[in-house]
């Protein structure tokens, strides 16, 4: 997914998971890489001068408040 608020621009990997632990264990070094390949890809597209260009997470549990993880790639 890709959002924008305001001069931010955040590329977000969303995970659905049955259980809050398996959420944690959904989002390893190369699913992160994946997304930020992609963000590099697409930036030119979607970015304008002055942005903040970041890589989120959002995690998805039946019966809990979405997590949001915020800046998670720093490659």
């Amino acid at each position: 997914m890709i959002a924008r608020r305001g001069r931010t621009l955040a590329f977000v990997e969303v995970k659905l998971r049955g259980t809050a632990e398996a959420a944690a264990w959904s989002l390893d070094e190369y699913r992160l890489r994946r997304v930020a390949v992609a963000a590099e890809q697409l930036a030119a597209r979607y970015a304008r001068d002055g942005d903040d260009i970041r890589v989120d997470a959002l995690f998805i549990v039946p019966g809990r408040w979405p997590r949001h993880l915020i800046n998670v790639w720093h490659g």
